[in-house]
């Protein structure tokens, strides 16, 4: 039986990319090793991270004098370290989830924050819309995509101070103006790469601002003197990130892959609107291409473990809601097929027909 992966993260690849990774784990560029085992400053990984870099450029057409590196840590690093380099006395976030609130916590410890709007009186089932943000922050934060609660930014926003962006979970799923950001990060774990890298975009010049002294590994400035090498970066991930950034360009880049993700979305959602059987969860306004959250309608809460296990069984994987939320989440990827959501939708009409 075929299996459909919508795990929310670490979730589907490319084929592609698993096949290219599996290969140079085996034996990488000719040299007679494992990629695992080659010197990450050997002139064959080199060229891995130069063209990993360049194609983000290109792929996302980022404009001259921003850098791109490739670290560790996860997102969850990034959410201390951009304060580290960015806040002078004050920060501005929008609170819109779980990602959100995290973010919020580590900036507290680097000065004021002031949180311009939250979600969270509504269970983050909505984007808030009419805030205004502090012209007297050091930049504004925030999250893109809320893979727990099904939420979406899915327009770059006009901002007044320098803006900052975690776009973990939707990063190439649609076209981006590099150029209304100061820095945008994201773990791989969801459209780029096995978990164990940390993309970030940053705009040179916000940097160097602060008076505080910064250790060597958390400064920005370090990372991007050294090109993602001063110390050894994660060499696999890496390497599978340029599978995919590969598999993306072939595919038609980016504008070829929102359009193959609106399509996605919206098929499931009709299906969501349409079933007697569920509800989707957030404002439809709102709706996150990336993750697809819905539960069971009130009069058919009793059988969620019954769909649950059907879906299970039929080849849906991963299809639980987070376990703050409860439900379901369907997570669309850029690399998850049509046919996946289209044998989705058909288990959600059997199950239908069989109550």
């Amino acid at each position: 039986m075929k299996k459909h992966n919508f795990y929310a993260g670490p979730s589907i690849l490319p084929q592609s990319t698993i096949e290219n990774t599996t290969n140079a784990i085996t034996e990488f560029a000719g040299t007679g090793l494992s990629l695992m085992e080659i010197s990450h400053r050997s002139k064959e990984f080199v060229a891995v991270m130069d063209e990993a870099q360049a194609l983000f450029k290109e792929l996302l057409d980022i404009p001259e004098g921003y850098s791109v590196l490739f670290l560790g840590g996860g997102a969850s690093t990034q959410f201390a370290m951009i304060p580290y380099n960015l806040m002078k006395k004050k920060a501005a976030y929008l609170n819109t989830g779980a990602w959100a609130k995290k973010a919020i916590k580590e900036a507290k410890l680097f000065g004021e924050v002031d949180v311009v709007a939250s979600s969270e009186d509504s269970t983050f089932n909505y984007i808030p819309k009419d805030y205004k943000t502090p012209k007297d922050a050091d930049y504004f934060h925030i999250t893109t995509n809320n893979t727990i609660y099904g939420t979406e930014i899915r327009k770059d926003i006009d901002c007044p101070i320098p803006l900052v962006a975690d776009m973990s979970s939707d990063i190439f799923s649609r076209p981006i103006d590099i150029s209304k950001y100061v820095l945008i990060y994201g773990g791989a774990q969801k459209n780029l790469a096995p978990a164990g890298v940390t993309f970030i975009i940053i705009k040179d010049d916000i940097l160097g601002k602060v008076d505080r002294a910064i250790p060597t590994m958390l400064n920005y400035q370090t990372h991007i003197d050294k090109g993602s090498m001063f110390n050894t970066p994660p060499v696999v991930p890496v390497y599978a990130a340029l599978q995919t950034l590969r598999w993306l360009k072939n595919t038609g880049g980016i504008a070829e892959m929102e359009k193959k993700n609106i399509e996605k979305a919206q098929l499931l959602y009709d299906e969501i609107d349409r079933n007697k059987l569920f509800v989707g969860t957030v404002a439809k306004e709102d709706r996150s291409l990336m993750n697809i959250c819905f539960v069971m309608n009130d009069e058919y809460k009793d059988l969620e473990k019954e769909f649950y296990e059907f879906a299970t069984a039929k080849g849906m994987i991963g299809i639980k809601g987070h376990r703050s939320v409860g439900g379901f989440r369907a997570s669309t990827y850029n690399a998850l097929p049509k046919e996946s959501v289209e044998a989705l939708i058909a288990v959600m009409q059997e199950f239908e027909k069989n109550i």
